[in-house]
């Protein structure tokens, strides 16, 4: 297994990292809580030893299943990370509660890697309103924490403001070939860099669109670069991603919500290659033609520039148009749908079709008639 080292941690870290957000469900949306601990075990076993969980993944299983993974010695053999839901917070003295949950649900004594949850405007706004930096100071003073970051999801200006806010050690960026300009991006990735904070990439596979289901002008891409000899043997195309994101300089670590087998050993074999980090000339020239075609099927172009806000309906309409291009874009995958219905506060099926935002959209966009679709074709 590829290994890396954080600044200023004692051990190293695998390249890859577990996050277990993404557990296997049956119909009725329950965990396999066994199944799910021997999926952990195997992975901590053949050397992934960066468990990262969070406060609301799984209505709080997925911090109980670490917990109880991490018995029988598997604990001192993992770096764990956990992250502060800084949106719920309603008060100074809430984190305290939440942050005590975790521990509790974990059954731990010190959480390696804490992160504050999701920074976008509102919640770094809370961050700063109830003192949340503070408090982690203290916790890591205290000893119950051991280095401090944060996730984001912002736009690049944001993610510049946070990283000179405060000596962060590590901060968690969405990243891989679709979206090198989305949020923080490749520049924010230098800009962190350059100051010595170590970045975990989440999201390499985009939530499972880039690998789960190629559309079919897509792998004759992928299937063309094998015939022309730029790569020898088969590759996947979530091989071809994560190659992506391990050479990109800043890289610490590159999150992977593995749910099965078959993901784990695939993982497994691409990390534990010296060269998984190393791509050619001809290999990138590759890469940029796969996410052209990927553009090209975006059937909105929406910029996401926020001029049709704020919606009376509180709906985020850039972000639906958002899972509704993701939708044509990949084929219709099922985590795009499972996104929209779990993570959306606002559906389509709440718009009322006033027509503010059409007036001052600077696209044109029809976005009364986008939310019928994404109604239509995601709820």
């Amino acid at each position: 297994m590829l290994m890396k080292k954080f600044n200023g941690l004692d051990r190293e870290n695998s390249l890859i990292g577990m996050g277990v957000m993404r557990l296997l469900e049956d119909e009725k949306g329950k965990v396999d809580t066994n199944e799910a601990i021997r999926l952990l075990r195997y992975a901590i076993d053949n050397g992934i030893n960066y468990i990262d969980t969070a406060y609301t993944y799984h209505g709080g299983m997925s911090e109980k299943i670490v917990g109880m993974a991490l018995k029988d010695g598997y604990r001192e053999k993992v770096i764990l990370a956990d992250k502060m839901p800084t949106w719920l917070l309603k008060s100074e003295e809430d984190a305290a509660g939440y942050f005590d949950k975790q521990l509790e649900r974990l059954d731990v004594d010190c959480i390696d890697m804490y992160l504050i949850h999701n920074i976008i405007p509102a919640n770094w706004k809370k961050t700063l309103k109830y003192n949340l930096l503070n408090f982690l100071d203290e916790k890591k003073a205290e000893g119950k924490i051991g280095h401090i970051g944060f996730s984001f999801h912002g736009e690049l200006d944001l993610f510049k403001e946070v990283i000179d806010a405060y000596p962060w050690e590590f901060c968690q960026i969405q990243l891989n070939y679709l979206d090198k300009d989305s949020q923080a991006g490749l520049e924010g990735l230098e800009y962190a860099r350059e100051r010595g904070i170590d970045v975990i990439v989440m999201e390499p596979l985009k939530g499972g669109r880039i690998s789960d289901k190629v559309p079919p002008s897509v792998q004759a891409i992928w299937d063309d670069a094998k015939a022309k000899g730029v790569v020898s043997g088969d590759r996947t195309a979530a091989e071809w991603a994560f190659k992506w994101v391990a050479a990109q300089p800043g890289v610490s670590l590159i999150l992977s919500g593995m749910n099965t087998y078959k993901q784990l050993d695939e993982n497994i074999r691409i990390f534990s290659r010296e060269d998984v980090g190393v791509l050619t000339g001809e290999e990138i020239e590759v890469i940029d033609r796969v996410a052209e075609e990927y553009n090209s099927k975006i059937r909105y172009q929406c910029t996401g520039c926020g001029y049709c806000l704020p919606c009376p309906q509180k709906i985020d309409i850039p972000y639906l148009i958002d899972k509704l291009n993701n939708w044509f874009a990949f084929d219709k995958n099922p985590s795009t749908r499972l996104e929209y219905r779990n993570w959306t506060d606002k559906h389509g099926s709440d718009c009322i079709h006033c027509g503010q935002c059409e007036e001052k959209c600077p696209q044109g966009l029809k976005i009364s008639h986008i939310m019928s679709e994404a109604e239509a074709e995601l709820e």
